[in-house]
């Protein structure tokens, strides 16, 4: 028995502190290990730890272990492609909590895990967003989203991502066809969707030469998915899981969906400023200018997928893979987002 599903035996511990202290050829004392808040998809443990020499401690290490859930929803990666999504992203000098430690080894904790540096903050969307408007902040994610795409396929920076699917020239219709493929083993009948995905298709916006600035995609880049301090200055980014090639436009219309403000639309950068600090900041940052009529064509790809998502969930409770109110409830969300599809891509009056 291991850790998911939020259980800690005693075996499971020792057998995490004897891993932990052959990597760090060093005893090991674990002085905490608990289960963290949120983690829909994946599961995250606090773990303090301190490295022991002669019997005294060394070093103390906050540190997170992340693990899979008992289920999962079809995009996601598994944690050794996360741990290496992790490593490249701060090897390329992105914010993001350094990784230390990866374990495939199914027998330690139940599943294959990874460990790394504990940092400061929340990352709590209904919070931040009720702080007064944060242009610095909304700057600081730019730069760090231009960075992330500064890795490209041929990039020295991605040689450990070749388990990364290649991507042709098309990245809009390659996402319709996985999330019509999501929708229609979901088995539902969701004709907002249906007709969301037939109009992405039929609207795609142009090729062009766009296969030459194909980057990494983070595919998760919100509010929400990274840490701001107490003073307010960000501190990572988080949840790597569903990252891959990709258009830029694809994180930055995510980034300032509707669906991504929290309560906040007015605030369109994330619910946390207005979209210029933040535009500005990526275009310094990246050197290249941002499309706005390809970031409104992925502002509406981001409601279509994240509904897609949400159905995708609640199917985990549903079928019993990973009992869960919390997953059960994230099927409310998909009337309103299938709404504002229906009114970004015109298919009815705006209400």
């Amino acid at each position: 028995m291991g850790l998911i599903g939020g259980r800690v035996s005693g075996a499971a511990k020792a057998r995490l502190r004897k891993f932990i202290s052959d990597a760090a050829e060093a005893p090991v004392e674990i002085n905490d290990l608990r289960r963290l808040p949120g983690g829909a998809i994946q599961e995250n443990w606090l773990l303090d730890i301190s490295v022991l020499e002669g019997g005294a401690r060394t070093g103390d290490y906050a540190l997170v272990l992340r693990l899979d859930a008992p289920s999962s929803v079809a995009a996601s990666h598994g944690r050794a492609q996360e741990y290496a999504l992790l490593k490249t992203a701060h090897r390329a000098g992105v914010a993001v909590p350094k990784p230390y430690l990866l374990a495939t080894d199914p027998t330690i904790l139940g599943g294959p895990f990874f460990i790394m540096n504990r940092i400061d903050g929340t990352a709590q969307g209904h919070k931040l967003v009720k702080r007064p408007p944060d242009d610095a902040l909304a700057a600081s994610l730019g730069r760090e989203l231009a960075r992330i795409h500064a890795i490209t396929p041929d990039a020295p920076a991605a040689a450990d991502l070749g388990f990364l699917t290649p991507i042709d020239a098309a990245p809009a219709l390659a996402a319709v066809g996985l999330y019509r493929r999501y929708l229609d083993d979901l088995g539902q009948a969701r004709p907002a969707l249906e007709w969301g995905l037939r109009w992405l298709e039929l609207n795609a916006p142009p090729v062009d030469d766009k296969a030459a600035d194909i980057v990494l995609c983070h595919r998760d880049f919100r509010t929400g998915n990274y840490m701001v301090s107490d003073a307010g200055e960000l501190t990572g980014i988080l949840d790597w899981e569903f990252a891959g090639w990709g258009e830029a436009e694809e994180d930055i219309g995510w980034f300032c969906a509707k669906c991504w403000r929290f309560g906040a639309p007015e605030r369109e950068a994330g619910g946390i400023a207005d979209r210029k600090p933040f535009y500005d900041a990526y275009e310094q940052e990246s050197g290249r200018r941002i499309d706005t009529g390809r970031v409104a064509y992925w502002e509406v790809m981001a409601h279509v997928r994240w509904a897609v998502i949400a159905c995708q969930q609640a199917a985990r409770h549903v079928s019993a893979e990973q009992l869960s109110l919390e997953l059960a409830l994230t099927q409310n969300l998909v009337p309103e987002l299938e709404l504002e599809v229906l009114r970004q891509a015109g298919g009815r009056p705006d209400a």
